[in-house]
């Protein structure tokens, strides 16, 4: 138990920094695109950080699934990317990151560079601990 807490805080916190990185560095794309001149009303920047970190945690908590061993891999992928896509989804409607007064090409380009990206981090971290598994079999060789 103390094990699944102890990851659980981990995933969450991984997770939140990494979605508020990204926001962070689109926010700075969109200043510098826009020569400075981008501006937000209505607590619109504060909506979206609520919404950042939702989005986070949309895809921090799911990755515990990764954990159950008695579930085959592409099983627990359509779990986690399943889940974090359908949040980031709705919470991109809702803070108006897609659709609004954008144009439906507009709204389909971002969410597929999103939904992208957040394979490409999937991929990012499962070659990380791919390699980790690694050096721990070479280690285990050793002795």
């Amino acid at each position: 138990m103390r094990e699944t807490m102890k990851n659980l805080i981990k995933n969450t916190i991984t997770s939140i920094g990494i979605a508020l990185t990204v926001f962070c560095v689109t926010g700075m794309v969109f200043d510098i695109t826009y020569d400075g001149n981008f501006s937000l009303d209505n607590y619109q920047f504060s909506k979206m950080v609520i919404g950042c970190i939702i989005v986070g945690l949309g895809f921090g908590l799911p990755a515990m699934i990764y954990h159950k061993d008695n579930l085959p891999m592409p099983f627990k992928i359509i779990i986690h990317m399943g889940t974090g896509c359908i949040i980031y989804t709705i919470v991109a409607y809702t803070v108006g990151w897609i659709g609004g007064t954008s144009s439906i090409l507009h709204g389909i380009i971002a969410a597929i560079f999103q939904i992208a990206l957040a394979f490409i981090i999937w991929g990012g971290f499962m070659l990380h601990y791919r390699n980790d598994v690694r050096k721990m079999n070479e280690k285990i060789k050793e002795l």
